[in-house]
């Protein structure tokens, strides 16, 4: 039997980094898209020759983690690092398959008769398709600590749980959610047409220069907006139910988890999906999951555990009206992290579909992604529920509510707003104005029974979200760092 030869190999390497070439100009790919507002500090990251660690993004599929590798690529070589100190490998290319990490480095040496002194930066794509990964992976930061060594993984939480078990101390981990609202209507150029500014205001800086417009592209948003290449292909957006079902939803239930986790009912784990996507933003139980997919509830409690690590979803727990937590949570809250997947397995969605309340709030919840400060959680109880509320992390008390609508129709039907009454009153050190999200209505001077309000159309809240959150990751849009040579 033929083995695939190191010739072959050492083509195949320099096929993928073609900035090796001393005939042309440095060829980088998707030199021509925008970049991402996580991009600054993954890239500073990686010339931080002061920590001895690798970078490993993750997040889920085609939110543009190899993009966001590429442009880092693109300004290492901005910055005078030689092109042939540079290489990329993805490990999901067959060639590569069965060959360790060490071996691919050693390789990369003899092409450039590198030693093991030198300033070197390797990005591995996709290392989750390497059986036991994190533990080559360490090797490699223990042996080479004058390289930089990069890693992405689709697989988030598989990543993580084996990065923290075995690459504690060598390890540095990104998240990388799919897009906010904000950096939709940037890559899409209409942030600057649809969204004004208002300083003076500095819980909510950020108005709709006219809604409908901004309406219609939160709609755009929600059917494909939350993945890069969706924005870009018109082909794409087109058709994004296949894109974003067979591309990103089928390859992580049929291939990615059972591969990870050894699933054998594959059909099963889909049944168990199919059912959440068609509830998010809604409230769910054990049972009643068990009951309309059809798996045990055991099982369920499993699967959910394995399609959160995917991105697939996130779970929010539930309080009481007096904001405590139940001690056996029998009832919570399922959204899918990205709503454009409800519209690929479910069929797009217009202003007025019955859905859109629910997506709505998928889409707000998706923007908090982005945020590791708060915890998030819903208030139900007999009489009442709100949406969204935050604990603080010292009392657990609540800070503040938000109750998400597609309506402006709680602005009139001031008893529609009875149960944030109930809430507010029973927890009167929460911050006020509770706020309620609206389709076109702002007002932030309403107060009935008491309680003041404040009512902002659900688009810009989505947008102030993301705006706000990544503003906070790159304050003063802080610039690249130039690498270190020393």
């Amino acid at each position: 039997m033929l083995e695939i030869s190191k010739t072959d190999i050492v083509a195949r390497l320099q096929f993928d980094n073609p900035w090796w070439e001393e005939t042309a100009p440095a060829k980088v790919a998707f030199d021509d898209q925008p970049r991402r507002k996580y991009f600054n500090a993954f890239y500073n990251a990686i010339v931080d020759r002061s920590v001895k660690r690798a970078v490993v993004l993750m997040g889920p599929r085609r939110v543009g983690k190899t993009v966001m590798v590429y442009h880092a690529i693109r300004e290492l070589i901005d910055h005078h690092i030689s092109p042939n100190s540079i290489l990329y490998v993805s490990l999901e290319t067959p060639i590569y398959t069965g060959l360790s990490l060490e071996k691919i480095v050693h390789l990369f040496q003899e092409i450039f008769e590198h030693n093991r002194n030198d300033k070197l930066y390797v990005f591995f794509d996709e290392i989750q398709y390497l059986k036991d990964w994190e533990v080559h992976l360490k090797s490699l930061v223990d042996s080479y600590p004058s390289y930089r060594f990069v890693a992405t993984g689709s697989a988030a939480a598989a990543l993580k749980l084996k990065s923290n078990e075995s690459g504690a101390g060598r390890f540095s981990d990104y998240v990388l959610p799919p897009l906010t609202f904000a950096e939709y209507l940037e890559f899409i150029n209409k942030e600057d047409l649809l969204v004004t500014a208002n300083p003076s205001d500095k819980r909510f800086a950020f108005s709709a220069t006219d809604i409908d417009p901004l309406n219609a592209e939160f709609i755009n948003y929600l059917n494909y907006g939350g993945y890069p290449e969706a924005v870009f292909s018109s082909s794409v957006r087109q058709d994004p139910t296949q894109y974003i079902k067979s591309d990103i939803i089928d390859k992580v239930l049929l291939r990615d988890l059972p591969s990870l986790y050894g699933i054998s009912d594959i059909q099963e784990l889909n049944r168990l999906f199919t059912t959440l996507a068609y509830n998010t933003g809604n409230e769910v139980s054990f049972e009643g999951l068990s009951k309309s997919s059809g798996v045990a509830k055991n099982t369920i409690k499993r699967y959910l555990e394995y399609l959160e690590a995917a991105f697939l979803i996130q779970r929010v727990e539930r309080v009481d009206q007096n904001a405590k937590r139940f001690k056996r949570a029998v009832n919570f809250k399922v959204y899918l992290t990205n709503p454009s997947m409800r519209a690929a397995l479910f069929g797009q969605i217009s202003a007025d579909s019955d859905a859109m309340g629910s997506l709505t709030e998928t889409a707000i919840y998706s923007q908090w992604q982005h945020s590791t400060l708060t915890e998030l959680y819903y208030a139900r109880w007999n009489t009442g529920e709100v949406d969204l509320v935050s604990l603080t992390n010292s009392t657990q008390q609540p800070n503040w509510a938000v109750e998400i609508k597609w309506s402006d129709r709680p602005y009139q039907a001031r008893s529609e707003l009875d149960g944030c009454v109930d809430f507010a009153t029973r927890n009167p050190r929460m911050q006020q104005p509770v706020l309620i999200t609206s389709r076109t209505i702002s007002d932030a001077s309403v107060v009935y029974k008491n309680v003041q309000f404040r009512f902002i159309p659900s688009s810009v809240y989505a947008y102030t979200l993301g705006a706000n959150i990544l503003g906070r990751l790159n304050p003063a849009d802080e610039a690249v760092s130039q690498p270190s040579l020393l």
